[in-house]
């Protein structure tokens, strides 16, 4: 994949752009209230940016194309489930989310079932947002790689530094602005990649020829069972994972907390749209593509220069922005709810040097494990991310919003202990007909239950 000199000034134009908006939002950052929440001042536009900022990422974008290259339409269900997610939190969860006044998801745990969930809670989440960190990192590497012509090892120094500019200096604000002028950007010049890509698609007999078998144009491709199990990973992963619950967080109300909720879906949810079609467009035009750099390929090689250094600029605003969000929650979560406690750091200052760290260290290992496993799947990565970060946390965070202090403390532990362990097990040494995300659910409920039993009693 080659690009050429325009190809490349408008791709670096672009971002250029969005990163000075980012570092221009960083100024007024002096605390880790203000990194982590931005000051809770955020309106609507803020939270859906920081959002929808997060979640395109490497996965919506170049992970929609790699799989819709290999099984068609099936492929929208991550931006499709984001959206229906997001409409669900905005319903449901935003606002008493709100109104709590904290900060993390473990401290929601720990509020309703001790400190121990706290610990519990921050491990298992920060692991799982850890795969969605490698599937944005994942194409980041190479997509720099390719362009630039320069090894895996310096395409993620690159990276590291983007996202350094992007979300290390100024956390959740940077976050917010970066991500209302990514999401311009990425609506702009993806839709219309898309629309040429369709409109260029063969037709009839042609595209039968092109896509033999069945399944290519139904949400349904990979069957009912497949298509549900991506859809529940999406919804209950979202509504567990620290970053999206932190934007909410950050929201000047409760009521702005879920209209920023429902903004978002309305901007996901198509995102996943152009990207399938780019994805079918190279199946049937050039089918020997490496399946990671199907987008990106698409966008040098049959576009414009404007256009596709523009677009090419979307993905990789995408897939910094992701990668920085991703990693600003792992790091609220590791430094407010372990590290700091341990270091016995109090400081406003010293948390805010505390969190920066871990941000750096995630945003690090992120790229080591990505150069490390270069052709793995990027959107699997991110459906085994949500499921490894909920199993054991939705059940018990959904009654602590919704019906707090309603489950003893133990049967709360061990509910999050036990099914996370049956996810990750099931995910990774014992595969099972059933996906592992609704096996650990099903351990959670189980356990959860004679835990409102013995709460009750007790009352």
């Amino acid at each position: 994949m080659e690009l050429s000199a325009a190809h490349i000034g408008f791709m670096l134009a672009t971002v250029a752009l969005v990163l000075g908006g980012g570092i221009y939002a960083a100024r007024s950052v002096k605390s880790a209230e203000g990194y982590s929440l931005g000051g809770r001042a955020a309106g609507a536009p803020m939270v859906a940016g920081t959002i929808a900022g997060t979640v395109i990422g490497g996965g919506a974008t170049v992970g929609t194309a790699q799989l819709a290259f290999s099984v068609g339409l099936s492929a929208w269900w991550f931006t499709l489930g984001s959206g229906i997610a997001f409409v669900i939190m905005g319903l449901f969860y935003a606002k008493r989310l709100r109104a709590s006044g904290l900060t993390t998801i473990p401290e929601m745990l720990v509020t309703n079932y001790g400190a121990k969930a706290g610990v519990i809670a921050s491990v298992v989440a920060s692991l799982g947002i850890f795969f969605s960190a490698v599937a944005s990192a994942l194409p980041g590497v190479g997509i720099l790689s390719a362009v630039l012509g320069i090894s895996p090892l310096a395409a993620a120094g690159a990276l590291l530094v983007l996202v350094a500019l992007y979300v290390f200096f100024g956390g959740m604000k940077s976050a917010g602005l970066g991500g209302i002028l990514k999401m311009a950007v990425i609506w702009t010049s993806l839709m219309a990649a898309g629309f040429l890509a369709y409109k260029a698609l063969p037709q009839g007999a042609a595209f039968s020829a092109a896509f033999p078998g069945d399944g290519w144009l139904s949400l349904f491709g990979g069957g009912v069972g497949s298509a549900a199990a991506h859809l529940a990973s999406m919804v209950v992963g979202i509504l567990c994972t620290q970053t999206y619950v932190q934007a909410i967080f950050s929201a000047k109300s409760p009521e702005v907390a879920a209209v920023g909720a429902f903004t978002a879906a309305l901007i996901v949810i198509p995102v996943g749209l152009p990207c399938v079609a780019v994805g079918l467009y190279m199946r049937a035009f050039e089918p020997d593509v490496f399946p990671l750099l199907v987008l990106p390929t698409y966008l040098a090689g049959h576009l414009s220069p404007w256009l596709g250094g523009v677009a090419m600029g979307g993905v990789m605003l995408s897939i910094v922005g992701s990668l920085g969000g991703l990693s600003l929650g792992i790091g609220t979560m590791l430094a407010n709810d372990i590290l700091a406690p341990m270091l016995s750091v109090t400081d406003e200052r010293k948390k805010l040097r505390l969190v920066r760290l871990v941000v750096l260290g995630v945003v690090v290992c992120a790229c080591a494990y990505a150069i490390a496993n270069p052709k793995a799947q990027v959107l699997i990565l991110n459906y085994l991310s949500m499921a490894l970060r909920s199993a054991g946390i939705f059940l018990p965070l959904t009654l602590a919003v919704f019906r707090p202090k309603s489950v003893a403390p133990r049967w709360a532990l061990l509910s999050m202990a036990l099914s996370t362990a049956v996810a990750v097990l099931f995910s990774t040494v014992f595969p099972a007909p059933v996906h592992p995300l609704f096996l650990g659910l099903a351990v959670s409920a189980a356990l959860l239950a004679p835990g409102l039993i013995t709460a009750r009693k007790v009352e």
